[in-house]
């Protein structure tokens, strides 16, 4: 258990380094003067200076020039001791470092053991490009990158299915961590992600029914507060991987295919419910003031019959969808 847990907690540290600059003119004037004394030794026929020579050009040159490096602008070097976790090498410049020290290869975008090869034979082209990737693949980009997952198939809080995309901005801040915690750091990031976001727009209707209450919350109007959840969630599991997360936001939000049209008809069945609400509403009032004000102003006097007809009447204008057509009546009133 003991042993777990320290693999676990490995968190980064930094690696002993100095200006490389001066190890480099020094190692290489001392490989100019090893060469100058093997050619001197042949001509005094100096068996200890051409064995000097030769001993320093072929084993402390290639060691002296071995333990220097070149980090660019955000990115860092994951350092291993003879199998050990030495340290990490962050800041750009030029470093020599314990040339023993070898730097730990990402198996980020490294090809799967399955993978088939495409071409038997390579060209030097190619071994370039496999050298420089290679390299590459050797130092981590502290940059913060974007995490753009496929689109999910999730069912909401009422059991309707939803098509979901969401967008993560994220970078490494623990570089041991992101190493030799976890496997691959960005397909971590890639599930972790997923699983949290289908954890979330599960609890949540993707709109609010029309018996709902204001104070409800649906996945189309609190799209701020499911991101800061996501974004919660998503931290806490990623943390053992040395990331951070930075934004996260909804790009894109839909029913699926298969009832989509469905509720389009239920939300256009929903307004044009309340659009005759509101009209009903207006109706009444309009009515109301008019009995009113006829009343107050004696302009006529109805009875209770005559208030009814008068009532019915100015509905049907009022809320008709087509224009009114006038009859005048030309008898009597009763």
């Amino acid at each position: 258990m003991s042993t777990n847990q320290s693999n676990v907690n490995v968190v980064e540290k930094p690696v002993w380094r100095t200006s490389g600059m001066p190890i480099l003119i020094f190692n290489t004037l001392a490989m100019l003067l090893a060469i100058v004394a093997v050619v001197y030794g042949f001509v005094v026929m100096s068996v200890v200076l051409i064995v000097l020579g030769f001993v320093y050009l072929l084993i402390p040159t290639w060691i002296f020039y071995g333990g220097l490096c070149i980090v660019r602008p955000q990115e860092a070097m994951v350092l291993t001791l003879f199998g050990k976790y030495n340290g990490t090498l962050r800041g750009p410049g030029f470093f020599f470092v314990n040339p023993f020290s070898t730097a730990f290869k990402s198996e980020v975008g490294q090809p799967s053991t399955g993978a088939a090869n495409i071409t038997s034979t390579a060209t030097a082209t190619d071994e370039v490009s496999k050298a420089l990737a290679s390299a590459a693949a050797r130092k981590i980009s502290l940059k913060a990158k974007t995490l753009n997952n496929d689109k999910q198939r999730i069912n909401d809080l009422l059991g309707n299915p939803v098509i979901i995309d969401t967008v993560v901005v994220w970078r490494i801040v623990d570089t041991a961590k992101a190493m030799f915690n976890v496997d691959n750091f960005i397909e971590f990031l890639s599930i972790q992600c997923d699983s949290a976001l289908r954890a979330i727009v599960s609890q949540y209707p993707y709109d609010l029914p029309r018996d709902g209450q204001s104070e409800d919350k649906c996945l189309r109007s609190a799209s701020d507060e499911v991101v800061s959840r996501l974004m919660a969630d998503i931290q806490t599991k990623v943390a053992i991987a040395g990331i951070d997360i930075l934004d996260a936001r909804i790009t894109n939000l839909s029913y699926a295919p298969e009832i989509a049209a469905a509720m389009l008809q239920r939300q256009q069945a929903s307004a044009v419910v309340d659009a005759k609400q509101t009209i009903v509403d207006g109706a009444v009032e309009i009515v109301q003031m008019a009995l009113r004000r006829l009343s107050e102003d004696n302009v006529v006097h109805l009875d209770e019959e005559r208030k009814a007809a008068m009532v019915s009447n100015l509905l049907v204008v009022l809320c008709s969808n087509t224009e009114a057509q006038p009859v005048i009546n030309s008898g009597s009133l009763y």
